[in-house]
């Protein structure tokens, strides 16, 4: 009997709810399964690409170790971890419960009690699939589950069940270009394979010398994304981690939230010099990284450490480090964990209890022909069939990027409602410059966002009719999303925001006159320039409810000028 995408979940016994399980450290070796071997020297190889290590910056308050000089070349690759947005465990029939009370979202299985077995779940198998096929990846017809043993606290087992030798799929693609920001090149990012497996369990550890452990995330599902070292500078690093996450939550396979710990980011790197192939570091590895900023300055952080320590004639050990982020003004580094663990360190054998995993290529080819339109995709048909620039569309693209996944209206849906039927840039331009400022001024997420699509797109043709104008738009908007349910046209009698009349303004361009002697003289000697000056100070005085033109004709008319006067 073989595995596939048609099969039957096998439910498992519930363990008890209780607290945390609490491990004394007498009772456990140490963390981390020791190095059976001296790390051999091997080194990443890649195509050449040149370019120099940045230096990485932070708003001028603080600066990363020295760029490497541009006869350095940065190797850089990721190993990626997404959690999967599956209901149910990837061995188990146990419901996922991120917020559930310690240890109570565990099967038999899950805490690895004698003479349980795995049962794989579809749903987190389908939606792997998903993923892999969205990267472009080759998924495999026929894969297999390995063990991988390494000792923590909180992996009961002894061992994780993963993909080592037969992943799920391989040899796919993130492409980067300038149109993703700090990318200053065309790079195909190769995926070199997706994996499931197992996550682990969380360990508290406590003053008291003891660890908590909390069994409700082991078990759920993840996807181990390993990519080719083809990165060379920490931005296209952090342009491939967003693309990523964006695909990912597109094809609605998982949140991709750092800060929660669904996306976490181990990167490898390297460098080498341009001048003497032979002359490069060992690779090292930098785990377990919970934000693009923390992995964008360990980069720049370890290519200058290798740097300078081949310019002493030392070698770069291969080892795995941890990184310790800015404390203030001071720089980020990394530090020592342990040496690098290979194949041999961690004893892979084919899982025993698990047959091959067989997938049908018409259940790949139905998975593949059910995804949305990906990232890139979108950005290609914002700029052709809107006429957006590449910052707008790329701005467009990462709004609400950073937030959690939830029930809101993406920022590209969004826009493409409100410009239904309207002018799209000047859609593009209030919902860019104007709601988001706004937004963001009051500390306001996106994903919080008061003024629904078609609210705004009121908004618009009541500005397009002219039924309110200038400064008086901008606070008709800030009403919009402190009233986010009061009728516009209620919010514009109320705060008095409709434009003055040509009445109305005939006394306030005579108090401009009066005001400006010297002006009005010029400007009936025709000025141009001059008579901004005196339009302007009209506009002021009438708090923003009359716009240039309808100024400009009164006041042509009051200097003798006529409809367009000596001005044309």
């Amino acid at each position: 009997m073989r595995h596939s995408l048609r099969l039957q979940e096998q439910a498992g016994k519930a363990v008890p709810a209780g607290r945390l399980l609490v491990l004394r450290p007498a009772l456990l070796p140490r963390a981390g399964w020791p190095s059976l071997r001296q790390p051999p020297t091997t080194f990443i190889t890649a195509r050449s690409y040149h370019s120099s290590i940045p230096c990485l910056k932070s708003k001028g308050k603080s600066k990363a170790p020295a760029a490497a000089p541009v006869e350095w070349e940065t190797l850089i690759g990721l190993e990626i971890h997404a959690q999967l947005k599956s209901s149910v465990k990837l061995f188990s029939s146990t419901r996922t419960a991120k917020d559930a009370p310690p240890n109570t979202a565990v099967s038999a299985f899950d805490a690895s009690f004698p003479g349980t077995l795995p049962a794989l779940s579809k749903e987190p198998l389908a939606l792997a699939v998903r993923l892999a096929t969205a990267l472009e990846c080759d998924v495999q017809t026929r894969s297999s589950f390995d063990r991988k043993h390494y000792f923590y606290r909180d992996l009961p087992a002894g061992y994780q069940i993963t993909q080592q030798y037969a992943p799920l799929a391989k040899s796919g693609r993130i492409r980067l270009s300038p149109l993703d920001e700090g990318v200053e090149r065309e790079v195909d990012v190769g995926i070199q394979r997706v994996q499931l497996e197992q996550d682990t369990g969380k360990s508290y550890p406590q003053p008291s010398s003891e660890t908590l452990v909390d069994l409700n995330r082991a078990g759920t599902a993840l996807v181990e994304i390993v990519s080719d070292p083809d990165m060379r500078t920490p931005l296209e690093a952090v342009a491939f981690v967003k693309k990523l996450r964006s695909v990912l939550r597109k094809v609605d396979a998982g949140d991709g939230n750092m800060e929660e710990g669904s996306l976490r980011c181990d990167v490898n790197v390297n460098v080498r010099s341009l001048l003497d192939s032979s002359v490069r570091s060992s690779r090292v590895e930098v785990k377990n990284l919970n934000s693009l900023k923390s992995m964008s300055g360990a980069i720049a952080f370890e290519a200058a450490r290798h740097v300078e320590l081949l310019k002493r004639g030392e070698t770069v050990e291969q080892e795995t480090r941890g990184y310790e982020p800015p404390a203030g003004r001071g720089s980020g580094s990394t530090y020592r964990l342990r040496s690098k663990e290979d194949a041999p360190d961690y004893r892979f054998m084919p899982d025993p209890n698990l047959r091959p995993l067989i997938l049908h290529p018409d259940d790949i080819a139905a998975i593949r022909a059910s995804l949305p339109e990906l990232p890139d995709v979108t950005r290609a048909r914002l700029i052709e069939q809107y006429g957006l620039s590449k910052r707008d569309a790329n701005v467009l693209l990462g709004v609400g990027e950073d937030e959690p996944a939830g029930q809101w209206t993406p920022a590209v849906e969004y826009f493409e409602r409100v410009a239904a039927g309207r002018n799209p840039k000047t859609a593009i331009n209030w919902i860019l410059h104007e709601l988001l400022g706004q937004l963001a001024s009051r500390e306001i997420p996106w994903s919080q966002n008061p003024v629904t699509a078609e609210r705004l797109g009121e908004f618009l043709d009541v500005v397009d009719a002219g039924e309110v104008i200038g400064a008086s738009a901008k606070t008709l908007l800030t009403h919009l999303i402190t009233s986010p349910t009061t009728p516009i046209p209620s919010v514009l009698d109320a705060h008095d925001l409709r434009p003055l009349p040509s009445s109305a303004l005939e006394p306030l361009c005579a108090q401009a006159l009066e005001a400006l002697p010297e002006e009005a003289e010029k400007a009936r000697s025709g000025h141009p320039k001059v008579l901004q000056r005196i339009i302007g100070e009209v506009m002021k005085r009438a708090g923003g409810r009359a716009d240039g033109k309808t100024i400009g004709l009164v006041l042509r008319k009051m200097l003798g000028l006529g409809d367009e006067g000596k001005m044309a």
